[in-house]
């Protein structure tokens, strides 16, 4: 039973959705980083429900670092960040009725009924918070080293963004909005999708596109822990997502090669890649272009229509109507989830690449 992402940089997660208070350990980070409260609070922000295309929980997040952080720099030992939970109502919620599409059977099954099912206990998105505050630590490590990191919503509910056309200032502008598009008009369409499906007691997903640039040629491994397989690894812990691919993704198998090659040129003297098909990485190591995959996130399971499910106590098939307080959409809190994601399994894999004191800014 793990709950912790890493090798050298490692993030371990705990609580559960209705319990006291959820949290991440953060360990393997270099002494001397600074941590920024202030930017903690604002990631947290971004994640946090609001208006009529989220849930009506609403969790203020007043997190606490109780360890690893001294005079605002983190000390290179664990560092353990405590949100609590406040608002929340458990008896929504039953025992022995899954909720299709949730983990709640597989939970029973795995943990023998021991498990806490309020709200989808360890298996909540509620975690994510935790995720989330431990990642804006990683992304102001990152930063240092003039990484950045930005996800936008490149479709919800089978309306598209417009794409990337000048990264590092989108980048900036994308990670200071509650809903992150490049074109507010279609952002707009977006919302009024998602509403629309509320009102029907449904809900609807989309594709998070993320974008990192600034990341140095020769960052991951061959084979079994390439920069894809260690960024799959961490992105589909982040629930709903159901599908990842990097660069053309599977549009690649409609083109010939002759069309999905990037081909090699020289620019400021250095080698680099005339196109980006293949998201910034061959042969599992980034290759110096910027790093770019999707992410697919399913529609939130909680809906108000009646679904079928089997009563475990009594082992008959009935039907459930979810009361309680849900998300019609989740893509636009999940962004910011995926940055911190990224951002967790970067500072691993440079540090496995160039040692832990790089991050803070020693020479390499």
């Amino acid at each position: 039973m793990k709950n912790t992402l890493g090798s050298s940089v490692c993030v371990t997660l705990f609580g559960e959705s209705h319990g006291a208070q959820i949290g991440a350990v953060l360990d393997g980070l270099a002494p001397g980083i600074p941590v920024d409260e202030a930017r903690i609070a604002r990631q947290l922000s971004l994640r946090r429900p609001a208006g009529k295309i989220s849930t009506a929980r609403r969790e203020q997040d007043e997190f606490r670092i109780v360890s690893g952080v001294f005079e605002g720099k983190t000390t290179g030992t664990p560092l353990t960040i405590l949100i609590p939970n406040a608002d929340t109502r458990s008896d929504d919620y039953r025992r022995g009725a899954p909720r299709p599409g949730h983990a709640d059977y597989t939970a029973y099954v795995k943990y023998h009924g021991f498990e806490d099912y309020r709200g989808g206990g360890h298996f909540s998105g509620r975690i994510t918070a935790a995720l989330t505050a431990a990642g804006a630590v990683a992304l102001t490590a990152l930063e240092r080293r003039e990484i950045a990191v930005g996800t936008h919503i490149a479709r919800c509910a089978g309306i598209d963004d417009a794409p990337f056309t000048d990264p590092r200032t989108e980048i900036e502008k994308l990670n200071s909005l509650a809903f992150a598009v490049l074109d507010p008009a279609r952002g707009e369409a977006m919302r009024t999708a998602v509403e629309q499906a509320a009102a029907a007691g449904d809900s609807v997903g989309g594709v998070l596109e993320t974008m990192v640039i600034g990341l140095p040629a020769g960052v991951g491994e061959p084979w079994f822990d390439t920069l894809e397989s260690l960024l799959a690894h961490g992105l589909f812990a982040i629930p709903a997502v159901k599908g990842v691919e990097f660069g053309d993704g599977f549009a690649l198998a409609d083109l010939r090669g002759s069309e999905a090659n990037d081909a090699l040129v020289l620019r400021d003297g250095q080698p680099a890649t005339a196109t980006n098909h293949n998201g910034g990485i061959n042969g599992g190591i980034s290759n110096g272009a910027a790093v770019v995959f999707r992410c697919a996130v399913k529609p939130t399971p909680s809906i108000r229509l009646p679904q079928r499910t089997v009563n475990l106590q009594e082992m008959r098939e009935e039907e459930l109507t979810l009361g309680g307080r849900h998300d019609p959409a989740i893509v636009h809190r999940a962004r910011v989830v995926a940055d911190s994601v990224t951002a967790l399994v970067l500072c691993d894999a440079l540090a496995q690449r160039y040692g832990t004191d790089w991050l803070r800014g020693e020479p390499g």
